[in-house]
């Protein structure tokens, strides 16, 4: 089984569901095959944006040739899919994102995302990743408001054996920001990861709070943050959509991690977001272990969301 698969299981299932029911007895597809396909992208929370383009596409195919076969238009489905998330940029080396550029030294990664997406789990399993990868890493606890936050992360540094840099509860975020980054540099750290505030609050005020702690780290490190990863929920569907769109406005987003994949239908989200806003996933979570945050690799993704072995086909 394919690291993704298990990601994207009920995604698939309700999908193919939808379409088999629409081309039982079918011997071509017609008007209503594409009218359920409509429909079956659309539950998979891909965006109508998106779908209509999937559709528009797969339509001119299909005029060309009437007597196109179910599997025939997969596999068009399957090519359109995996062009959508083709972006350009994101340090993409074939089909997988590079995830870090260490030859910046300390890499410094400020993450984003509203409470209860996972973002503080999120930051423990990479600290985790990065210190089996043998880099020296520093975790900065700027949400000073959610006390579960500072203790959760506390947990994981120590779970993961490595340095976080914290303050009193209701402390400036950016003043931690600037104790974290300058502790890195003392250190001779390679990555800082940068945890922030999760309220979507008034967007002026994200935006505010957000260019304050980037400030205050450029007068330690010039050029950080070098990454703003955006932390989303898969298992929300149009909420994180939603979210991405907001954070997107507020701050300079490079990148993405989807969580929960594994936990809804609605992992078409993920290609929704990538289409819309054109930002590239780098990681994406597949389960509760410390090991289930993966690399994203887009080519195994939509190979495992369109593999028919287990199947059923009227």
């Amino acid at each position: 089984m394919g690291i993704f698969d298990k990601g994207v299981q009920k995604t698939k299932k309700s999908f193919f569901e939808r379409i088999s029911r629409a081309i039982a007895g079918k011997s071509k597809v017609d008007d209503d095959t594409l009218d359920a396909i409509e429909e079956a992208l659309i539950a998979s929370d891909m965006g109508v944006d998106t779908t209509l383009k999937i559709i528009d596409n797969l339509e001119d195919h299909v005029q060309r040739d009437k007597y196109m076969s179910f599997d025939e238009l997969l596999d068009m489905l399957h090519e359109e899919v995996g062009n959508l998330l083709d972006i350009s940029g994101g340090g993409e080396v074939g089909n997988t994102v590079r995830p870090f550029d260490f030859s910046k030294k300390p890499y410094v990664i400020m993450v984003v995302g509203v409470n209860g997406v996972g973002k503080t789990t999120t930051i423990g399993k990479l600290a985790s990743s990065l210190k089996e990868q043998g880099k020296k890493v520093v975790i900065g606890a700027a949400d000073t408001f959610r006390a579960a936050a500072v203790d959760q992360l506390v947990i994981w540094a120590e779970r993961a054996g490595v340095d976080i840099i914290k303050q009193e509860m209701g402390s400036d975020p950016a003043s931690v920001a600037y104790d974290t980054v300058s502790s890195a540099v003392a250190k001779g750290a390679d990555v800082v990861l940068i945890d922030t505030a999760g309220r979507l609050h008034n967007r002026v005020d994200l935006m505010n709070e957000l260019t304050k702690i980037r400030n205050v780290m450029r007068k330690v490190i010039p050029d950080a943050p070098h990454e703003v990863l955006l932390v989303l929920d898969g298992s929300t569907g149009q909420n994180a959509f939603q979210q991405a769109r907001e954070f997107s406005k507020a701050t300079d987003v490079t990148a993405l991690a989807v969580t929960k994949l594994d936990g809804s239908a609605k992992g078409g989200v993920v290609i929704g977001i990538v289409d819309q806003l054109r930002i590239p996933i780098k990681f994406v979570g597949i389960g509760e272990g410390i090991d289930d945050l993966k690399i994203f690799d887009k080519k195994e993704f939509v190979n495992s969301l369109f593999s028919r072995e287990d199947i059923e086909k009227k």
